[in-house]
């Protein structure tokens, strides 16, 4: 039986634009207020999800989230038809305007924290939404998150899609960015890291959030019954520098693990627990960078370890997928090169054109939520949302048709982009519904 590592992919939503919302995202911060370009992100994530698929990963959609979220805006004391709404919100709270206008669903790596049948008590896979509560535009997908994933994954016998934690600093839960998997082959038992940021009791002093808490992890394993959970923490130093998320610095499949140096707070003690808690199962393999080959400034500017570390169907190695950016800068290129020229469990790199998703704070690594998958739970998933030849084509040339070759933050208020927003989405939904035949 061949149990795979799916992927689930955010698509990039016509609203895509750079507010600089997420405090402690350099490139997010760095590119606050430049115009985008929706149609070449959206087209951008859709070519890296036909290579996964073209390699034989299954591969699915994540539909983007309605935007602007006006519910959200009208909750908040802004009233009159959807127009006025937004006219209002931009002219007297331009951020909370902005928040209801993010696009940043697409990073799907935050969607939830995925517990696959081999790992949890009861043989089902379990998703936890996160709640996203470190910011406030985040905060607002949780609910659509939990109805979109239900949709993806319907069956209840195979799938459990929990509410997101409570939304409290307490439990800030940011998802599956914060959390690796390893096991030797993906069907089998395998240990889950778990990586927190601070613990819900700290008092937390630095200048850029610790988003994730210990606390939020543990309510997670318990949920899910996660067998052989460790719980290393995330270097304060390497927050301080801009790593808002784990996988900024961190990333692993299989057997492997690829971290730098900076990445954890006691990366002995982490690769202590990994061990014990693996004794049995499978050896694994910790790959170090260190600072002087790979200094933590370029790491985090190219988004090396944001690269997707995949187990290509009937390859002995994995493939490490990186974004034009590791090419670009010479530190990067040479430590990945090097990995790919070795005897190691790193076969080959291969470099894509994400440059749209980058400048906002978002690699590979982040457009996608892993799941594995038993055959049997494949077959389960809704099928008009797996990405084959047609549906990337007919994706594409929606795209074509739909999205804004360039968005400025001033056309946020333009009231038409409402109704193209929608009148898009609604039509994406028929697209991605399998119908019968007659």
């Amino acid at each position: 039986m061949t149990i795979l590592e799916a992927n689930v992919d955010g698509l990039v939503g016509p609203t895509h634009n750079y507010a600089g919302l997420a405090v402690g995202n350099l490139a997010s911060q760095t590119n606050l207020g430049a115009a985008s370009n929706p149609r070449a992100a959206a087209l951008q994530g859709l070519a890296k999800m036909k290579r996964m698929a073209d390699l034989g990963v299954p591969q699915f959609v994540l539909p983007p989230q309605d935007r602007p979220n006006l519910a959200f805006l009208r909750a908040i004391g802004f009233s009159g038809d959807d127009a006025q709404v937004n006219e209002r919100a931009w002219k007297t709270a331009p951020a909370l305007a902005g928040a209801a206008w993010s696009a940043s669903a697409m990073w799907a790596a935050n969607a939830a924290t995925v517990t696959p049948s081999a790992d949890s008590a009861d043989g089902r896979v379990h998703f936890t939404p996160a709640n996203l509560v470190t910011n406030l535009h985040r905060s607002l997908e949780s609910p659509q998150t939990t109805t979109a994933l239900r949709r993806l994954f319907p069956d209840p016998a195979r799938f459990v899609v929990y509410e997101a934690l409570p939304p409290r600093p307490h439990f800030g839960d940011e998802g599956a960015a914060n959390h690796v998997r390893l096991c030797a082959d993906h069907g089998d038992s395998g240990v889950n890291l778990f990586v927190y940021g601070r613990g819900a009791y700290e008092t937390w002093t630095g200048r850029y959030p610790a988003r994730q808490t210990l606390e939020a992890f543990e309510a997670i394993a318990r949920r899910h019954g996660c067998a052989r959970a460790v719980y290393p923490r995330q270097a304060a130093a390497a927050i301080e520098a801009g790593v808002f998320h784990n996988d900024v610095v961190c990333v692993g499949t299989k057997t492997c693990l690829l971290y730098h140096e900076r990445a954890f707070e006691d990366a002995a003690a982490m690769q202590a627990a990994v061990r014990l808690a693996s004794a049995g199962l499978f050896e694994p393999v910790f790959i170090e960078i260190t600072d002087a080959d790979l200094p933590l400034a370029d790491a985090i500017s190219s988004y090396l370890f944001n690269s997707q570390l995949v187990a290509v169907p009937g390859e002995d190695r994995l493939l490490l997928l990186a974004p034009m950016e590791v090419y670009e800068t010479p530190a990067a290129r040479a430590v990945a090169e090097r990995l790919a020229a070795s005897n190691g469990p790193i076969g080959r790199v291969e470099y894509m054109d994400l440059r749209e998703s980058m400048r906002n704070g978002g690699g590979p690594a982040c457009l996608r939520l892993r799941v594995v998958l038993t055959p049997d739970e494949l077959a389960a998933t809704a099928p008009g949302q797996r990405l084959d030849e047609r549906l990337y084509t007919v994706l594409c040339e929606w795209v074509q048709r739909r999205y804004r070759d360039r968005l400025a933050p001033s056309d946020l208020a333009d009231p038409r982009l409402i109704v193209e927003t929608r009148e898009a989405l609604d039509e994406l939904d028929s697209l991605l519904t399998t119908r019968p035949t007659a």
